[in-house]
């Protein structure tokens, strides 16, 4: 078996951050991801950021990536790197389950850092499961990675930042967006974003949702309807669409499965997601020596993550023994971060939700 000192599972903004910190401390850091590439969801991320000039406001998300990965490159042999790498199971003895391509193999961690990010919600509508109905973060996969486009006519569903977004670059790449439904009676995105569709002539029609795909072998059109008050469909109120995508982007879930495997305790918060690990202020959860950081303790922006990430890493650090006196003040300005980017009245669900957590930053 491998013996590490940090193992941390999830190479996206949170963890590269984590990362950062940890080995700039001194520690000997083992990042592990199972895609080819690191980065997480800011390989696909093409469009400028919001937030704090200090996590890279104005900059697009492929190039903050890269400067995040430009920073670990320093560090040699103290990094180790693992892509291609899914971990299938994790343990109360901190014992790690991996498997890269046919190779299983585990390892012993004195220190665990989860930040596995979140998976995409769908909702459930007829026939769709037919070819032509994605995930948001699929589409922005196929244009933004391999240059591929979905489809020619698009229905967009769900009016967050990602659905509005994404709504704009499939347009920037020729692709016809026929309108965008929102089931609840206001835009819950930036209406910044928003405004950009609209003056590009795409009709954003809230309290409306899918009824039905239409189509055999793939989708061809999209029946629509109208919600009352109890987010019912309306009958009557069907309209059909021309398209042969549909575009789904109703929110995140926290991957909180490996963190419920090893025995942490989980609870269901509304506002942060779903299920979300207890933690405490630290980013430690209930298994000692075991932290989590990023959209897998509560859904936000990136910018958050990063912070997140900075403020687990230091303080796994301290845990392991290392003198951290210095980044006092560096904490204390983190944390400062943190409330400043959950000040804004888009982050009112998040604030609510650390509410709950009872450990509002």
């Amino acid at each position: 078996m491998k013996q590490r000192e940090v193992v941390i599972i999830g190479a996206g903004p949170g963890g590269l951050c984590a990362a950062q910190k940890l080995l700039e401390g001194g520690a000997k850091v083992c990042l592990i991801d199972r895609n080819a590439s690191l980065g997480g969801q800011l390989i696909k991320q093409t469009h400028k950021f919001f937030g704090s000039e200090k996590q890279y406001a104005s900059k697009r998300g492929i190039d903050i990536m890269e400067i995040l990965i430009s920073s670990l490159t320093q560090y040699g042999d103290q990094l180790e790197i693992m892509t291609e790498t899914s971990v299938v199971g994790m343990y109360s003895d901190k014992v790690i389950a991996c498997v890269k391509k046919d190779k299983f193999f585990k390892i012993q961690a004195q220190s665990i850092i989860l930040a596995t990010g979140a998976s995409e919600k769908s909702i459930p509508f007829e026939n769709n499961d037919l070819p032509g109905v994605y995930a948001a973060g699929a589409v922005q996969t196929l244009m933004n990675e391999y240059g591929v486009k979905p489809g020619d006519n698009v229905l967009m569903v769900g009016s967050g930042n990602i659905g509005l977004i994404v709504s704009y670059q499939l347009m920037q790449a020729g692709i016809n967006v026929k309108a965008l439904v929102e089931a609840a009676p206001s835009i819950s995105g930036y209406l910044v974003h928003a405004s950009k569709i609209r003056r590009l002539g795409v009709d954003i029609l809230t309290n409306t949702s899918v009824k039905r795909a239409i189509g055999s072998e793939q989708v061809k059109q999209v029946e629509i309807w109208d919600l009352d008050p109890t987010w019912q469909g309306i009958e009557g109120s069907e309209r059909i669409l021309d398209v042969d995508t549909i575009c789904i982007s109703v929110g995140l879930a926290p991957l909180t499965e490996l963190l419920q495997q090893l025995g942490a305790e989980v609870r269901y918060i509304k506002e942060l997601g779903g299920n979300v690990p207890v933690i405490d202020k630290r980013y430690e959860t209930t298994v000692k020596g075991v932290y989590a950081c990023g959209d897998v303790v509560g859904i936000e922006e990136a910018s958050s993550a990063m912070v997140e990430g900075k403020i687990t890493g230091l303080n796994a650090l301290e845990d392991l023994g290392y003198d951290i006196r210095a980044s006092r003040l560096e904490m204390k300005a983190l944390h400062e971060e943190l409330k400043f980017l959950r000040d804004g009245p888009h982050a009112a669900k998040v604030r609510a939700g650390y509410l709950k957590r009872g450990m509002l930053t």
